[in-house]
């Protein structure tokens, strides 16, 4: 089981804050590493786009283990969301090789909450 846990349980954040993230995992067998990610990804019409803009490895980490990483958050891109397509941020917690995951979204912008793009104002976006 592989967990993430955020400064006080928050999902949204302003750019360029400080957080605490913890990865957590309990396996079932040795894995070769353990990454967690920081990343983006656009979704909706159109190409998608991801960029993993930070990664932090734990190689042969023990089955059971508990890591805090104090992270200050990105100044851009913010999240958005339009008719056609949004942009999400994410923490990805991922075990090598088997592949298992778990993936945590969060929202960042100056005022911690993702801005939307359907109001009328911007009907053509």
């Amino acid at each position: 089981m592989l967990k993430i846990l955020l400064s006080d349980d928050r999902t949204a954040f302003e750019v360029g804050e400080m957080i605490d993230v913890t990865a957590s995992w309990s396996l079932e067998s040795p894995v070769e590493r353990v990454e967690l990610r920081l990343l983006w990804n656009t979704v909706g019409k159109g190409d998608r786009n991801l960029s993993v803009e930070k990664t932090w490895k734990y190689d042969q980490p023990l089955n059971n283990d508990k890591i805090t990483e104090s992270i200050q958050l990105p100044e851009a891109p913010y999240s958005f969301s339009g008719k056609l397509v949004s942009l999400i941020w994410a923490f990805e917690l991922i075990a090598f090789p088997n592949g298992d995951s778990v993936r945590q979204e969060i929202v960042i912008s100056p005022d911690a909450k993702e801005i939307l793009l359907h109001n009328q104002q911007y009907d053509d976006v």
